[in-house]
Formats: C-alpha cells, sequence, structure tokens
C-alpha cells in the first residue's frame, strides 16, 4: 500500500480578494459557532499580514494572534477594529 503524503492546509493563504474574506466569513457566521467566528476572522488578519492589522487598530500583534485564535475570545470592540481594517462591516439581515 502506497504511502500518502499530505500537507497542512491554511486558508489564509487562499484569501486574495476582498469577495474571497467576505465569502468565507459569512459562511463561518452562518455556521453560528462564535469559535470558527473568531478562528476565520484570525485567517483573514493573518491573510492581510498581522503586523500590517495591528498597526491599523492600535492594538498588539501577539495579543491579536491570541485573541484571533481558535481558543482566543476577543471583546466586540476588538472584532469590529479588524473588520475595519480589513475594508469590511457586520450588516443585520432578517433570518429567512
Amino acid at each position: 500500500m502506497a504511502t500518502i503524503q499530505t500537507y497542512p492546509w491554511d486558508a489564509a493563504e487562499h484569501l486574495e480578494t476582498k469577495e474571497d474574506i467576505a465569502a468565507y466569513l459569512e459562511a463561518a457566521l452562518e455556521d453560528g459557532d462564535p469559535s470558527l467566528v473568531v478562528a476565520a476572522l484570525g485567517d483573514i488578519a493573518r491573510s492581510k499580514g498581522m503586523t500590517h492589522i495591528a498597526r491599523e487598530t492600535g492594538l498588539g500583534r501577539e495579543s491579536l494572534y491570541k485573541a484571533l485564535s481558535i481558543e482566543g475570545n476577543p471583546e466586540f470592540a476588538t472584532v469590529i477594529k479588524v473588520l475595519q481594517s480589513l475594508g469590511l462591516r457586520l450588516q443585520v439581515v432578517p433570518i429567512a
């Protein structure tokens, strides 16, 4: 039996356009799991450069890595700052 070689997959490497980013975050939001949303936001921030996001938001790079990890629990203000630095905003729509 042949050995299958696998490689780690990193979503941050595939988020190239604002449309990609918006669709990825929207899918995470639709799932409804807060830790998944935070992790997706972390992937997006890494795709744009955590140092750049830290500079734009005025937050520390290390604290952003921690807050936007799968185990992270960022304050809502942090989430809003990160979204704004990415050129995104939250929009509320009724559930169909």
